[in-house]
C-alpha cells in the first residue's frame, strides 16, 4: 500500500516536473516552414562576404540574415531571391514568383532604394553639406508622398500569393552614433542621414502593421555598433576600393544586428 502511493506521488512529481519544463521552453521557428526571403541588399547581404556563385550581381550572402536563419532552423524549404539593387517595383515583377499557397514565412527588406539611399550616399560624401542635407530633404519628401503606397503595393502581392504566411518586414539600420568626434562628414550631415532612414523605418512599419505584419526593428540592436561609435563597427564604412559595401552590414552585423531581431520576430 505505501509503495503504491509512493509510486503515485512520485508520477506525479514527474509529471508536474515535465509540465513546468514544457511551459518554461520558449516557442521555436518551425522546422516544417516553407521559407522565402525577399528584397534588395541588406537582405541579400551585400557587405557580409560569401556570395554564392548562383545569385551572380544580386550578392546573396551564406552569412545574410535569412541565410543564417535557414541554416539554424532547418526550414523545411528555404529560398532567397533577394537582389542587391531592388526596389519596391523590382520585388513585385521579379521576386514574387518565388512565393506560393504553400510559402509558410516571408521575410523583405525593401524601400530604400526607392528613395535613392546609395546616391543620397554619394552626394554627401562628394559634395559637402549643403547639398548633402538638400539631398536627404528631397528623399524624406518622396518617401512621405509615395513610399507608402509603394511598400503596399508590395506587401498585397506577399499576400495575394502566399495568403497563410507568416510575414517579417525588416527595417533598415540607423548609420551614425550621433555626438562623438568622426572623421568625414559633418555632424549636421550624419544628423540628417539618420533622420532620413528613420522615417523609412517609420513609414515601414506603419505600412508592416496595417497589412498585418510584423516588423523587425533593427535600430537599437546596432547601437554601440553604428559608424562613428566607439565599438565595433557592424557597418562598412566609404570603401572606394570597393564601393558597392559602403554602409551596408558586415558579416558581424548580420549576425549580430539583423539576425537575432528576425528571428525574435519570426518565431
Amino acid at each position: 500500500m505505501q509503495r503504491s502511493r509512493l509510486a503515485t506521488i512520485t508520477l506525479s512529481m514527474v509529471a508536474t516536473l515535465v509540465a513546468t519544463l514544457t511551459l518554461a521552453t520558449p516557442a521555436q521557428a518551425a522546422p516544417s516552414d516553407h521559407y522565402v526571403a525577399l528584397g534588395d541588399s541588406y537582405s541579400s547581404g551585400v557587405g557580409a562576404g560569401s556570395y554564392t556563385a548562383e545569385s551572380g550581381s544580386c550578392k546573396r550572402s551564406t552569412k545574410a540574415y535569412p541565410a543564417l536563419y535557414a541554416a539554424d532552423v532547418r526550414p523545411a524549404s528555404y529560398r532567397s531571391v533577394a537582389c542587391s539593387g531592388a526596389t519596391t517595383t523590382s520585388v513585385v515583377n521579379t521576386q514574387l514568383g518565388a512565393l506560393s499557397a504553400t510559402t509558410t514565412l516571408v521575410s523583405v527588406t525593401v524601400g530604400g532604394n526607392d528613395v535613392g539611399f546609395a546616391n543620397i550616399m554619394t552626394t554627401c560624401v562628394l559634395y559637402g553639406t549643403t547639398n548633402c542635407v538638400a539631398a536627404v530633404q528631397a528623399a524624406e519628401d518622396k518617401a512621405r508622398a509615395e513610399l507608402a503606397t509603394m511598400l503596399r503595393n508590395v506587401y498585397n502581392g506577399i499576400r495575394n500569393r502566399a495568403p497563410s504566411a507568416r510575414v517579417v518586414v525588416v527595417g533598415y539600420p540607423v548609420f551614425y552614433q550621433l555626438g562623438t568626434t568622426c572623421v568625414g562628414l559633418s555632424a549636421t550631415s550624419r544628423a540628417k542621414i539618420n533622420e532620413g532612414i528613420n522615417l523609412v523605418n517609420d513609414i515601414t512599419r506603419s505600412a508592416a502593421v496595417a497589412a498585418g505584419f510584423a516588423f523587425a526593428d533593427v535600430r537599437s540592436q546596432f547601437v554601440g555598433h553604428q559608424l562613428c561609435s566607439y565599438g565595433t563597427k557592424w557597418l562598412h564604412a566609404l570603401n572606394i576600393a570597393n564601393i558597392g559595401v559602403s554602409y551596408h552590414p558586415t558579416a558581424a552585423g548580420q549576425s549580430g544586428g539583423y539576425y537575432p531581431v528576425f528571428r525574435s520576430a519570426a518565431d
